[in-house]
C-alpha cells in the first residue's frame, strides 16, 4: 500500500516479500514445502535440545548452556521469518507492514550476530577442553559462561539496533517489493530513492566485524585443536574427535563463508542473479539452524544417554503401568 506525500512523492507503508522472485509459479509448492519442512525440523530439533538440557540437571554444564543459547537463537530466528514466507506461498499473504518489517530486520540481524559470537564461544569451549583440559573446570565455569552469553546477547542487540535505526532513516518511495524471504538491510536499502552509500558502508563494516572476528578466531582455534589431537600419539578416540571437528567446521563454513561472500558482492556491486542470492540466503541461514542441534548437541554422548534413559522410562511405563503406579505410590 502506498500513500501520496506532500512533496509529490510516495511513501511506502508496507512491503511485499517476493521470496524467489524469478522462480516459475509451478515451483511454488515444492519451495513452500521445503521451507515448511526446514521449519518443522528446526523447531523439533532445537526444542528437543532446549527441553533436554533444561530438565536434565546433569546437563547443566558450560558446554550445554552454550548449546541452549544457540538453540534458542535459531528457534527464534526461524519462527520470526519462516511462517511469514510460507504464508506468502500458501495463502498469498506476502505483505508486511513497514514497522513489522523493521522489527523483523532487527531480529534477523540481532539473532544472526548472536549466532556468530555464540559459535565462537563454543569453539573457545572446545579449545580449552581439548588443549587445556586440566584448566577447563577453572576457566569455563557456569558463572563465566552465563556472563559471556548475556554479554553477547546485549552486544548483538546493540549492533542490530544501530543497523535498524539507520535503515529506518532510509527514504523509500515508489518501490515496495523486497526480493527476499524476509526483511534485511540489503533488501531494504535496495529500494531506496536516495543516496544511501553511508548506510550501506556502515552496515557492511558492522557485518564484517560481526562475521570476520568470530570466523578468524574459530578457524585458529580449530587449527590448534587438530594440531593438539595429532600431536598426541595415545590420544583416546582421536579419530572420532577429528571427525567431530571436521563436521563442526563444515557447518561453520556453511554459516560464515556464503554470508561474507554475499555481503562483499553487494558492496562491490557484483550483480548476482536474484534467485541465486535468495538461495544462498536460505542455505546459510536455515540449513545451519537444522544442523546445529544435531552436529553440536544430539551427537554428544551425554545427550544420547539422556534420550535413551527417557525412552527406557516410557517403554517401562507402557509395559508395566500397574507396577510403575505401585512404585510411585
Amino acid at each position: 500500500m502506498i500513500h501520496q506525500s506532500m512533496a509529490n512523492r510516495t511513501r511506502v507503508s508496507e512491503f511485499i516479500l517476493l521470496g524467489f522472485p524469478g522462480l516459475d509459479e509451478s515451483y511454488d509448492v515444492p519451495v513452500s514445502i521445503g521451507l515448511f519442512l526446514a521449519y518443522i525440523i528446526s523447531l523439533f530439533a532445537n526444542a528437543t535440545v532446549i527441553l533436554l538440557i533444561a530438565f536434565s540437571r546433569h546437563l547443566h554444564q558450560p558446554m550445554y548452556k552454550i548449546m541452549v543459547n544457540l538453540a534458542v537463537s535459531d528457534l527464534l530466528f526461524d519462527t520470526i521469518t519462516l511462517p511469514k514466507i510460507i504464508a506468502k506461498y500458501w495463502f498469498g499473504a506476502g505483505s508486511i507492514p513497514y514497522c513489522v518489517c523493521l522489527l523483523q530486520l532487527f531480529c534477523v540481524h540481532f539473532l544472526g550476530s548472536f549466532d556468530a559470537y555464540i559459535i565462537m564461544l563454543m569453539a573457545l569451549d572446545r579449545y580449552i577442553a581439548i588443549c587445556h583440559p586440566l584448566r577447563y573446570a577453572c576457566i569455563m565455569t557456569n558463572r563465566t559462561t552465563a556472563i559471556l552469553c548475556c554479554f553477547f546477547w546485549i552486544f548483538a542487540g546493540a549492533i542490530s539496533a544501530v543497523i535498524t535505526i539507520l535503515d529506518s532513516t532510509v527514504p523509500i518511495c515508489n518501490k515496495n517489493k523486497i526480493k527476499s524471504c524476509f526483511c534485511t538491510n540489503t533488501g531494504l536499502t535496495a529500494l531506496s530513492c536516495a543516496d544511501v552509500t553511508f548506510v550501506k558502508r556502515l552496515a557492511f563494516g558492522l557485518a564484517m566485524f560481526v562475521l570476520l572476528l568470530p570466523f578468524t578466531f574459530i578457524i585458529f582455534s580449530y587449527i590448534a585443536i587438530i594440531k593438539a589431537i595429532c600431536s598426541r600419539d595415545h590420544f583416546e578416540n582421536w579419530r572420532k574427535t577429528f571427525y567431530t571437528c571436521a563436521t563442526h567446521l563444515l557447518v561453520i563454513g556453511l554459516y560464515f563463508i556464503p554470508r561474507i561472500f554475499v555481503y562483499i558482492s553487494n558492496q562491490v556491486q557484483l550483480i548476482l542473479e536474484e534467485d541465486l542470492n535468495v538461495l544462498l540466503l536460505c542455505l546459510y541461514t536455515f540449513v545451519p539452524h537444522m544442523a546445529n542441534p544435531i552436529i553440536y548437541c544430539l551427537r554428544t554422548k551425554e545427550i544420547r544417554k539422556t534420550i535413551a534413559r527417557f525412552f527406557q522410562k516410557i517403554v517401562i511405563k507402557v509395559k508395566n503401568p500397574i507396577s510403575v503406579s505401585v512404585i510411585v505410590n
